[in-house]
């Protein structure tokens, strides 16, 4: 134990050397939502405080707490939940801000957390009237940043769906299996008291809205809104086995609200810069979805030739000796064996010849 303490000391100074790097790196707006959200932890000692920043059911109605709709977001009792907060808003600063701005990333977090409020306190009105139980109105505080957690792993999804996180016993976990898999771990801790009622009901609407809002309402700088990819439909967040019915459900839900005028086909207008000035509008179709299919076919393409090419290499020793160099023939063909043995036989007769030739002939002699 004292080693550990003792390494934790030498190692001190780096770790604060790269969160002040890290601070420093982040947003105005990232640096505001943490600073607030540790303030309101330091508040959370006091009971007071905290039923007067969470939203409470039964005191929602103006002219009471109107306010807290706007504050419970801030509000965490647990420091570990602090510590999720935080991390998941530096995220967010990290990934999500630079491709969308500070100022979107800014209404997104006010959009989810507003629509989480209003949608957790209407569930707990239903609950009221279907059980009589006042509990539900006055013993209950929402608060926390679960539902912008669960908004922020539908950004992530949206925008690296197939990202593998890690490899488990039973498959791959990538991203479009992060938000279910959180909920449905909210619930078990929920179950064990490691988290609030509250928590599993606000993560569940965050991911709602969310979802909504970036596939319906979300403005991109193209001029198009929200995103209709086939891999960001509502059943994408399910198993593959149980995708079917819920696609069949969904898609009805959605087709009754453009029947009513709640929610608009998506439409996407192409001008073809032909003299006719003829425009073709193509359904369902969008410039973010078409760009990911063509990074995701470039990297399939990229990972299949490293591949080929490794295993080409694999192959290379087996060759043996035919990997020799070999000679170049520039100007005429290699000789055959046979050309080859009378090119050295004619050599050794003229060399015999010469020998005759040089014998016969008598010596000079010398004059006197």
């Amino acid at each position: 134990m004292m080693a550990v303490f003792r390494a934790l000391g030498r190692n001190i100074p780096y770790l604060k050397q790269q969160l002040g790097a890290l601070w420093g790196n982040t947003s105005t707006s990232v640096k505001f939502i943490c600073g607030v959200v540790l303030i309101s932890y330091g508040l959370s000692y006091s009971d007071n405080v905290v039923e007067v920043i969470s939203v409470t059911p039964g005191y929602i109605m103006p002219p009471s707490r109107i306010w807290s709709l706007f504050t419970f977001c801030f509000m965490e009792i647990h420091f570990w939940e602090v510590l999720v907060d935080i991390i998941t808003v530096g995220l967010c600063g990290k990934l999500i801000e630079p491709l969308w701005g500070p100022i979107e990333m800014m209404t997104f977090f006010a959009l989810i957390n507003f629509g989480i409020g209003i949608l957790t306190t209407t569930f707990y009105f239903i609950l009221y009237y279907c059980f009589d139980d006042t509990r539900y109105l006055y013993n209950v505080y929402i608060h926390g940043l679960a539902g912008y957690i669960a908004g922020v792993s539908v950004a992530v999804k949206q925008i690296m769906p197939d990202l593998v996180i890690t490899k488990t016993p039973f498959g791959k976990l990538s991203n479009r299996n992060v938000p279910l898999t959180v909920f449905f771990l909210s619930v078990i801790f929920k179950l064990v008291g490691l988290v609030d009622g509250t928590y599993p009901t606000m993560y569940f609407w965050g991911m709602i809205v969310s979802w909504v809002y970036l596939r319906f309402y979300q403005k991109h700088s193209s001029g198009s809104r929200g995103d209709m990819a086939d891999y960001f439909t509502f059943a994408s967040f399910f198993p593959n086995v149980i995708q079917p019915p819920i696609a069949v459900v969904s898609n009805s839900i959605y087709n009754t609200l453009m029947r009513i005028g709640i929610c608009r086909k998506s439409v996407r207008k192409v001008d073809m810069a032909n003299p006719s000035g003829v425009t073709i509008s193509i359904p369902s179709v969008d410039q973010h979805d078409m760009e990911r299919r063509r990074q995701i076919a470039l990297k399939a393409l990229s990972e299949r030739l490293s591949k080929s090419y490794s295993d080409k290499q694999s192959l290379l020793p087996l060759a043996g000796p035919s990997n020799a160099p070999k000679e170049v023939y520039l100007f005429s063909a290699p000789p055959t064996t046979t050309q080859s043995t009378e090119a050295t036989s004619a050599a050794t007769q003229s060399q015999q010849q010469q020998q005759n030739v040089s014998t016969s002939i008598p010596p000079s002699i010398p004059k006197t």
